[in-house]
């Protein structure tokens, strides 16, 4: 029933409460429990991750995966550039692309000076690498990256000073990668259109939106703090670093609830990290190293499989396995 209220609008009369003479009024309905329930997650979740980084063994998984090279230089500059490398090719079969690395430095090392002192000599560089090949990318793809990589090195100081200026101007992740990623590809002639795929990909345009996986392992090796694995040469806050999402990131972060995405896209990054920040907001991506080794080992599958998920350590808070 409707009546006029004062200024000519229409009021809903309100509804006479049900009650009997004497009855007892319904408590109202509380969140609480719900709210205990998903705090107990949560806390549960926080544990299993800290317990699953705990037992990484850091010198172990380190020795078989990609950052390892980056390890085994001494002067910052080569570090750096020896990173960009390791870090692009880093995709597809381990024991392939690590070979590839391996291969591409060797060359490199046979100009007798370090990685910064031969890529600021072009033609000797190109060289060296030619007939170097690994999936899409080419020598001289390899070389561009290489010697842009030098020379916004050398304008800026540290490819790692050029990003965190890009950051302050910007005052956006993407934004400040992407011109960073820019400057590199036009040092090195790798902006100019010549039919094939290999020298776009092999440094990726955050802008383009998707999850740049392997520039956030390059940003999570050189901000993070040293920790055995990540270096943390790069004065960039690891705060505000997003996690290296692949298919085993993504995978698991489906899983634990981190997202719900389909996408292994900048969104689902920028979703993930959220999630994670609730148990380190400083540091959010201190997970990724463990949770990446766990998801290969594991073969992590999107439901449940007990010879798979056997011995898993995030098992226990896993969506496929909640409630026993």
């Amino acid at each position: 029933m409707a009546q006029i209220g004062r200024r000519g609008g229409l009021a809903l009369a309100r509804r006479a409460p049900d009650l009997h003479p004497g009855a007892v009024r319904p408590a109202p309905s509380s969140s609480r429990p719900a709210r205990r329930s998903r705090e107990a997650r949560l806390h549960a979740l926080g544990e299993a991750l800290d317990a699953v980084r705990a037992r990484c063994d850091l010198e172990a998984r380190r020795r078989s995966d990609p950052v390892e090279f980056v390890h085994r230089y001494v002067d910052p500059h080569d570090q750096e550039l020896v990173a960009v490398v390791a870090s692009a090719l880093a995709f597809g079969n381990v024991k392939a692309l690590r070979a590839k690395i391996e291969d591409a430095l060797a060359r490199i090392g046979a100009i007798g000076v370090g990685v910064a002192r031969a890529a600021d000599d072009p033609a000797a560089l190109r060289g060296a690498l030619l007939g170097w090949k690994h999936r899409v990318y080419r020598d001289e793809d390899l070389a561009g990256l290489l010697i842009g990589a030098r020379r916004v090195q050398r304008a800026e100081g540290s490819l790692g000073q050029g990003l965190a200026r890009e950051l302050a101007r910007t005052g956006s992740l993407r934004e400040a990668l992407s011109a960073w990623t820019a400057a590199i590809r036009r040092e090195g002639g790798l902006d100019r259109d010549d039919g094939r795929r290999g020298g776009a990909h092999i440094l990726p345009d955050p802008a383009k939106g998707s999850a740049v996986k392997r520039l956030m392992l390059l940003l999570r090796w050189m901000a993070r703090p040293a920790d055995g694995v990540d270096l943390g040469l790069w004065p960039i806050p690891p705060a505000v670093l997003l996690i290296p999402v692949d298919t085993h990131i993504h995978k698991l972060g489906r899983n634990l609830d981190l997202t719900r995405r389909n996408d292994v896209s900048w969104k689902t990054a920028e979703e993930i990290t959220a999630a994670l920040r609730r148990f380190d907001p400083a540091d959010p991506v201190k997970y990724d190293f463990s949770l990446c080794h766990l998801g290969m080992l594991q073969r992590c599958p999107s439901r449940r499989d007990p010879p798979r998920c056997e011995g898993c350590g995030v098992k226990s808070v896993c969506r496929h396995w909640a409630g026993g």
